[in-house]
């Protein structure tokens, strides 16, 4: 067991540290040390393009300029007690001061908490106090909401909550002249092994777990995706996703700093302007869940619009059905690529850019350097291509245990439990075919409902669906299908079992109920709240 300066127990031995680096999977570099060492290389280059919805502002900050703000709201924490070992949170959307407040920090060897902007009271309190952060900064407000008077109110009930920063008040995140640096601080360069960051788990299952990462196993995977989707400072990465989440803080903050290339932000999604974006930023790739994908490829006249600098889409997040990846070709002319991962393990598997079409609808593509996956049964043996059981990983990107949870995370000899269930075929790709608790146990029989789901994903009038148990006193549990539909449409069960039987699935892994809802309980990165939707379930039966 390693201890960080923090004093927090994380689950990293000396002899994964050695085995890492020799291997090279792991640099040894901070983000601080990709990012100047670009800022210096190009200090007039455009590092972020950040745009509002609610006013339709377009910032744009340099290189020499960002560098210049971070060592300021460096100082500036510094001047509040904030050192090596702290915690530093924030809660804001996409905004250039995310990526300012995270080199800040590390320059003064704290670690950061990225906080999804949907989070409330309730839910902060409970992260807040289990990192102990002295420090919560906040944009005052957004969308009619005060986050400013939420972080107060917080401060008044979480001792150790010693200051609340709104970054619209505060001079320090006023743009400072170029050229000032490192002369702001007296800080020590921290250890890549150290805490960098604490991402709390999305919740689809249930209370969010304080998922540890370093710079190392951050890095680990940025190095690996950026060879295999070929990221240079040439790009231009667009991002939607929340920096709060890990997907968005992975490509929206570390991939342009390891990279060197411009990121452009949008603080909230609207289709309108992301595809305007796309055009008039003349943006090279861009990541989000299934929903995003969605409604830009569905986008009126789409194929008219001039993106042609447009050459991936990175989905990650939840499955994406296989109609969708080959509309998507279609309309986008650009490589479509799914990717597999967790927070707490981060991109394991991708599709490849020149794959062909197979792979990019049919798999979740297959491991990134540095790491291993299998797929075991319930004894942990190991499972032939074509059989489906847990999908289990371990390598250079696993994360270094959950705060202040040490027993919650275990690893059996380096192998993590990703909880997923898969499919592995003869070319080393992963199916995703559901977590173990979304498999429906009915009369003995097991029930992986991800591929049910897919196949009702193609049926025209539904827009959305889940599968989940519903108790049943008799078989144990049925399964029941949640589908959001186009308007006006009067969807019957008949309706979705006939089209199940035209695919050629047996009976046995039909949904025994429909229930059309408005819309699905979501998380705001587009994954379904399935636990939402079981204890409904539970009143149905």
């Amino acid at each position: 067991m390693y201890k960080s300066h923090q004093g927090r127990a994380v689950n990293l031995t000396k002899e994964r540290i050695e085995a890492m680096v020799e291997c090279g999977a792991w640099s040894n570099k901070l983000i601080t040390d990709y990012f100047d060492e670009w800022a210096s290389k190009n200090p007039d280059k455009p590092a972020i393009v950040s745009y509002s919805v609610e006013s339709s502002e377009r910032q744009e900050i340099s290189y020499g300029e960002l560098q210049a703000l971070s060592f300021q709201i460096a100082a500036m924490l510094q001047s509040r007690g904030v050192g090596l070992g702290d915690i530093v949170s924030f809660q804001m959307v996409n905004r250039i001061e995310v990526t300012a407040i995270t080199l800040a920090a590390v320059r003064l060897g704290a670690a950061v908490n990225p906080l999804m902007p949907v989070l409330r009271t309730r839910e902060l309190t409970h992260i807040l106090e289990t990192t102990e952060s002295n420090i919560l900064i906040v944009a005052r407000a957004f969308r009619g909401f005060s986050y400013e008077e939420m972080a107060k109110d917080l401060q008044a009930n979480i001792k150790t909550l010693d200051h609340v920063i709104v970054l619209d008040d505060d001079p320090a995140f006023s743009r400072p002249a170029k050229g000032r640096g490192a002369d702001l601080i007296d800080a020590e360069r921290p250890d890549p092994n150290e805490l960098f960051e604490i991402m709390f788990t999305s919740g689809t299952t249930g209370r969010p777990k304080g998922v540890m990462h370093t710079a190392n196993t951050l890095f680990a995977n940025i190095m690996q995706t950026s060879e295999r989707f070929r990221l240079t400072d040439n790009d231009v990465i667009f991002c939607p996703t929340p920096m709060a989440h890990q997907l968005g803080f992975l490509f929206g903050v570390l991939s342009p700093a390891y990279c060197g290339c411009t990121a452009v932000l949008l603080d909230a999604w609207v289709p309108e302007m992301a595809v305007d974006i796309l055009e008039r930023e003349k943006a090279t790739f861009c990541m989000g869940a299934t929903p995003f994908l969605t409604d830009v490829t569905n986008y009126p006249n789409i194929k008219e619009r001039d993106i042609e600098n447009f050459r991936l889409f990175v989905s990650g997040g939840a499955p994406i059905p296989s109609a969708l990846v080959t509309k998507a070709i279609e309309n986008l002319s650009a490589a479509i690529v799914s990717v597999w991962g967790m927070t707490e393990v981060l991109a394991v598997t991708t599709v490849k850019i020149d794959d062909p079409a197979e792979k990019a609808s049919g798999s979740d593509g297959c491991v990134t350097p540095h790491t291993e996956i299998r797929i075991v049964n319930e004894s942990g043996e190991l499972l032939d291509s074509g059989q489906e059981g847990t999908l289990e990983t371990r390598g250079a990107t696993i994360c270094v245990g959950y705060l202040k949870q040490p027993d919650a995370f275990v690893l059996k000899d380096g192998w993590f439990d990703t909880g997923d269930l898969a499919r592995m075929d003869e070319d080393g790709y992963i199916r995703i075919t559901g977590r173990k608790k979304d498999i429906i146990i009915r009369g003995g029989e097991n029930i992986s409902v991800a591929e049910i789901e897919g196949l009702l994903f193609k049926h025209p009038s539904i827009t959305a669906v889940a599968i989940v148990a519903m108790p049943d006193d008799r078989l144990g549990e049925r399964a029941c299908a949640y589908v959001c539909v186009t308007p006006g449409c009067a969807l019957k069960l008949s309706d979705i079992t006939g089209f199940l039987g035209e695919y050629g699935v047996a009976k046995v892994y039909y949904p025994e109920r429909l229930e059309i809802i408005d819309q699905m309980p979501m998380t705001v990165t587009g994954k379904i709240q399935k636990f939402e939707l079981r204890e409904r379930a539970k009143a149905l039966a």
